[in-house]
C-alpha cells in the first residue's frame, strides 16, 4: 500500500480534488479495517464564499490553515459531520471535501454504523454518510493523514474505461458557478445531483 507524499497534497484544492479520485480512504475501528474507494470530491479554498476559511482563521476552522496532508472535520446542520483533508500551503486555508466512496471492505462494519441503509450504494454516497459509516467524527480532525495508522490513503487509480466528470459544487449557496465537484462519470456510487 503506496501513501501519498505531503507534496502530493501541498498543491491547488482542485488538483488534489480530482487526481484523488481512485484513492482509497482506510479507517481502522475496533480491530476492523474499513476501506472505500474516493468516487466524488469537492475543492474549497479561501478565496471563494462558499469555504470555511472565506472570512479568515478562527479556533473552529484552524486545521484547514495547518499543513497539508491533515484531516478537518466539521460538523454542519447540527447533526453531521463532513471528512476533509488540507491541500495547499500552510497558513492558506484549502481543503478536499470527500463527498462518496465505493464500499470495498469492512462493509459489514459500515452497515452496523448505518442501520437505516439497505443498499451498498446507499452506505457511503454522501459526506455525511460516510463519516457516519466510517465512524469518522470531531475527534479526527486535525490528524496528520500521513501517519496516522488509523485513517489514511493510499493511491489509485482510474480504470481505463473510467472518466472523469466536473460540475459545480453541490449543496451550497455561495459560490455555486465555481466548478470544482468531481466524480468518476456514471458511477453508481456517488451521491445525490447526478450530471446528466
Amino acid at each position: 500500500m503506496l501513501r501519498y507524499t505531503r507534496s502530493f497534497f501541498e498543491r491547488d484544492a482542485p488538483t488534489v480534488a480530482r487526481e484523488l479520485l481512485g484513492a482509497k480512504l482506510h479507517r481502522f475501528v475496533s480491530g476492523k479495517e474499513l476501506i472505500g474507494r474516493i468516487v466524488e470530491t469537492e475543492a474549497y479554498d479561501q478565496t471563494d464564499a462558499a469555504c470555511h476559511g472565506y472570512n479568515g482563521k478562527t479556533e473552529r476552522n484552524s486545521p484547514l490553515f495547518g499543513l497539508a496532508g491533515f484531516s478537518y472535520v466539521y460538523f454542519t446542520y447540527g447533526m453531521h459531520y463532513c471528512f476533509n483533508v488540507v491541500t495547499g500551503k500552510e497558513h492558506f486555508g484549502s481543503a478536499v471535501l470527500i463527498r462518496a466512496l465505493e464500499p470495498l471492505e469492512g462493509i459489514e462494519e459500515m452497515y452496523d454504523a448505518r442501520p437505516k441503509a439497505k443498499k451498498n450504494i446507499d452506505l457511503l454516497s454522501g459526506p455525511a454518510k460516510l463519516c457516519q459509516a466510517m465512524s469518522i467524527a470531531r475527534a479526527e480532525s486535525n490528524i496528520d493523514l500521513l501517519e496516522s495508522d488509523t485513517l489514511f490513503f493510499t493511491k489509485g487509480k482510474l480504470s481505463n474505461n473510467e472518466t472523469v466528470s466536473v460540475t459545480t459544487r453541490i449543496g451550497i449557496t455561495r459560490a455555486t458557478e465555481l466548478p470544482w465537484r468531481f466524480l468518476i462519470a456514471n458511477n453508481d456510487f456517488i451521491s445525490k445531483g447526478k450530471p446528466s
